[in-house]
């Protein structure tokens, strides 16, 4: 094992300002901790890092083809696959205040994964491509994926690779709430109790599942910033030990076990492999 395993000399955090329950510096603290003999720094939100290196003749002109692109890979219709059109000018010009704009907020428009993750992979320089260099992006943008087996796109927590994407909105909306969250719901519905849902299920469900500006936030995306490094090490991010950080969950309750109420962090195989890094 110990010869197959090429560990990345450097790791660059990206923040995301929006989430105000996110404390990337912490990550970054507790990346150090354990991978003692990586450079690991925090950057700014992605898009202000890597645009502020641009000529300014060149920056504007970028950055209006980056929200037309990121418009076009928007997904209005989750059973459709494939996704071609024109984007509206409104829907560029949103984008582009994303972009330009650090603290602004995204309103639950769910984009193309992969193809999102393209875009923002033409952004970092060629020097930082090289395989020495991981990027790990926190950011309030809701990505999905395809799914074969039923059909549709699913929200995800994150994509890794270059360069690994963790939405903190994604933390919120796709892992499953509780199964009795859905019933509940679905009662109150049933009795035209709409405008006491989302209080009422959150009293109802306190601390089952993740929230937005969850103050457990950054404990959790502790474990996904691993995934992305195993990701890097190994191609497989994921563990079957649902005690282990790196288990993949699609469950808040098992998101939460995984990361925060686990007896250990990781599994002894998956620890094992931290521990040679040190060397």
């Amino acid at each position: 094992m110990k010869g197959l395993i090429i560990k990345p000399d450097f790791i660059h955090l990206y923040e995301e300002p929006t989430a105000k329950a996110l404390d990337v510096k912490e990550i970054s603290d507790y990346l150090k901790e354990r991978l003692p003999n990586i450079e690991i720094d925090t950057r700014e939100k992605f898009f202000i890092h890597h645009l502020s290196f641009l000529k300014e003749k060149d920056r504007e002109e970028i950055i209006d083809s980056l929200a037309k692109r990121i418009a076009q890979n928007r997904i209005s219709n989750l059973t459709v696959q494939e996704i071609s059109f024109e984007p509206l000018s409104a829907e560029m010009e949103y984008e582009k205040k994303k972009i330009e704009e650090p603290n602004h907020k995204s309103f639950g428009i769910l984009y193309q994964g992969f193809k999102l993750q393209g875009v923002l992979s033409e952004l970092i320089p060629k020097e930082e491509k090289e395989l020495k260099h991981l990027h790990i992006i926190f950011t309030n943008q809701l990505f999905g994926t395809w799914s074969q087996s039923d059909g549709r796109y699913h929200a995800r927590v994150s994509i890794y690779g270059l360069p690994a994407i963790i939405s903190t909105t994604g933390l919120v909306e796709a892992p499953a709430k509780p199964k009795e969250y859905y019933l509940l719901k679905r009662e109150y519905h049933i009795l035209g109790m709409r405008e006491k849902v989302t209080s009422d299920l959150k009293e109802k469900f306190q601390g089952r599942f993740i929230d937005y500006n969850d103050p457990r936030t950054t404990e959790v995306m502790k474990g996904y910033a691993m995934q992305a490094l195993f990701y890097y090490l190994m191609g497989d991010p994921f563990c079957r030990d649902r005690n282990c950080r790196l288990y993949n969950a699609h469950w808040q309750e098992d998101v939460i076990h995984a990361q925060l109420k686990s007896p250990y962090e990781f599994c002894s195989f998956h620890r094992k492999i931290l521990d040679s890094l040190k060397r």
